[in-house]
């Protein structure tokens, strides 16, 4: 049994509804097949959006949706995507597989697609093959109201008001695919490109600057110390492999104890990768004015067997449950640098919300907890304070409990809750200080198989349900939490 203590009358910072953010990239079967069909297909869609997938993500109020990449965004010149479609300039994907894009799925696209799903636009700019000029004129084209060359060609393309456009990255992984290139070369690069990312009209831009990739400490001091004033936020991608190595990550679906040990410690490492960078991030910007925005996450696995190696496909299981659960508590938690966060992949690719195939759609495990978890955004932090007991396989031990607490606007207290041990329940008894509750309900996330994941011949297979061994009494919330399971419980005042 574990006590842990929630202070209702200690609220730490609002939780920006931007954490719980997704990332669409043209990579594999994510864009076509999976958000994008085109008008003349057969499957039902809306303006060339599949429906299917569309209904289901507009149930997460997704906040807010990065696009084109990824390792795309530096190879995509965005006019070669707007206009007719007969006309748009076909490419090679030569970071994706090597298959021909059709540019269908454009600027006008996606920025209706956000419309439809009421979510913001996130837009990563090409700094490694593109030009200042052509990234001024993008922001120009999307967002002037007025007259001019980029505005009246949007208008010509049958958009007649700008669109609204808040986020936008100057370059993507610009250590790697964005360019191979060094801090201090990128910080010039960064300030001589985000000096033309304009504000026009009324439109307000939050700059995103290419942080580091895992570990890089260097590159985050040099970028903060260089360009930190000229930014609003700071990228860090991290992600989940089970065995640490890119060689051979291991695979999503019949995986050992071991692996599911060794996968959800190296999710734990977001933590420190947040603090370590966060500090430095301090040094140069103590009032926490620039966001750190972990723009990549999730797991990576290899593909599963006899698809494109290029396409990263893979299964989602309910340790992606739990690498999804762990990480948003972990974004709560660190809300005050922490302003957004964007899973890969949204549709089809790495740790994906929904699968598709042809005309058929399923939830996966990670879209689940997606579900239960927005009641956080734009929520109240509360504290919790508990001690974990650990959770051990072999010689390693990490914690079993993972948890976060927010109030909602309508003064809801919600609590979600990982159990990490692949065999042990875990008892909690928590004491709410300076609250006045009347009910209390919850939904759990678990399967008697760790590994247990959704298929197109049975999409129900790993679904949330009523949670009903949870229990209020005196002040005192008490609930078991099965082995490997997520869990959200709601505190009614």
């Amino acid at each position: 049994m574990v006590d842990v203590i929630l202070k209702a009358n200690s609220e730490q910072g609002l939780i920006n509804r931007n954490i719980y953010g997704h990332f669409s990239e043209h990579l594999g079967r994510c864009i076509y097949e999976g958000l994008w069909v085109g008008k003349d297909s057969p499957i039902p869609n809306t303006e060339g959006i599949r429906n299917d997938v569309l209904t289901a993500l507009q149930k997460l109020n997704i906040p807010v949706l990065r696009w084109p990449g990824g390792c795309f965004a530096d190879e995509y010149h965005w006019k070669d995507g707007v206009g007719p479609l007969s006309e748009r300039a076909r490419m090679i994907n030569t970071n994706w597989g090597g298959v021909e894009e059709n540019n269908h799925f454009g600027t006008h696209e996606f920025l209706r697609l956000c419309e439809l799903l009421g979510t913001e636009p996130y837009i990563s700019g090409n700094v490694g093959s593109g030009t200042v000029h052509e990234m001024q004129q993008w922001v120009e084209y999307i967002t002037f109201d007025g007259e001019s060359p980029m505005a009246n060609w949007r208008k010509e393309n049958g958009r007649e008001q700008p669109w609204k456009l808040t986020y936008f990255g100057v370059g993507n992984e610009n250590w790697g695919c964005g360019g191979n290139m060094r801090a201090e070369y990128y910080a010039d690069e960064y300030r001589r490109y985000a000096t033309y990312v304009r504000n026009y009209s009324d439109n307000q831009i939050y700059k995103i600057a290419c942080g580091p990739n895992e570990d890089n400490y260097h590159w985050t001091e040099v970028l903060m110390r260089e360009a930190g004033q000229h930014m609003n936020g700071l990228s860090l991608h991290y992600y989940t492999l089970p065995t640490g190595v890119w060689q051979d990550k291991g695979e999503s679906t019949g995986f050992d104890d071991q692996a599911w040990f060794q996968t959800l410690k190296r999710t734990l490492h977001m933590e420190e990768l947040i603090v370590k960078h966060s500090e430095i991030m301090d040094k140069y910007d103590p009032d926490c004015k620039v966001g750190l925005i972990i723009d990549e996450w999730g797991t990576w696995y290899n593909v599963e067997p006899g698809t494109n190696p290029g396409f990263l496909y893979q299964q989602n299981t309910m340790r992606d449950a739990l690498v999804a659960g762990i990480n948003l508590n972990l974004f709560n938690r660190y809300n005050k640098r922490v302003q957004m966060a964007n899973l890969a992949q949204i549709v089809n690719v790495l740790q994906a919300l929904v699968l598709t195939e042809g005309e058929r759609m399923l939830l996966t495990p990670t879209y689940h907890v997606f579900d239960m978890y927005q009641v956080h955004m734009d929520a109240q932090r509360l504290e919790l304070n508990y001690e974990s007991p650990g959770y051990t396989l072999g010689e390693d031990t990490i914690p079993q409990l993972s948890l976060s607490a927010s109030r909602s606007k309508d003064r809801v207290i919600h609590v979600t809750a990982c159990n990490l041990s692949h065999t042990d329940e875990l008892e909690v008894v928590c004491q709410l200080e300076a609250v006045e509750s009347s009910s209390v309900s919850g939904r759990i996330l678990h399967h008697a198989d760790f590994g247990a994941f959704n298929t197109f011949e049975d999409p129900s297979r790993v679904e949330p349900v009523e949670w009903k061994g949870v229990t209020l009494a005196n002040q005192e919330l008490r609930f078991v939490l099965p082995p490997a399971s997520v869990g959200v419980i709601a505190v009614q005042g």
